[in-house]
């Protein structure tokens, strides 16, 4: 009876663990909370609720894409990246969100390196 009950809590705890595993393995790295939020508000693109799942919108156009649920926030991120090596540059300790006409639109100050940095690495700027 021992042996049974040993191997159902192992295979319990090998399928909890292949989940949070899978988890982590979908969910993008994690962005400085205060400057993404700030310069997200600028980006066209939004996530929409769909009956199928997500769809991202973009609002220029309206356009929608409807990557499969585990690739969402991945195809965001793609999106996000693309816009923002267009419409965002460094200048000293600020960033410089651009319009489509290459205007200023905002300056965001950067008030951490790490913010810095994740700006270098998510964006390449």
């Amino acid at each position: 009876m021992n042996v049974k009950k040993g191997l159902f809590l192992g295979l319990l705890f090998a399928f909890f663990a292949l989940g949070f595993i899978a988890i982590q393995k979908a969910t993008p790295d994690a962005k400085p909370h205060r400057i993404y939020k700030e310069i997200k508000v600028y980006s066209p693109y939004k996530f929409e609720k769909t009956i199928g799942g997500l769809a991202i919108v973009d609002t220029r156009t309206g356009t929608k894409e409807k990557p499969d649920a585990a690739d969402s926030l991945y195809r965001m991120d793609e999106l996000d990246q693309k816009w923002g090596k267009k419409h965002l540059k460094v200048v000293g300790n600020d960033v410089i969100v651009l319009g489509d006409a290459n205007q200023t639109v905002r300056k965001i100050y950067i008030e951490t390196k790490e913010e810095r940095n994740w700006l270098k690495k998510f964006f390449g700027i």
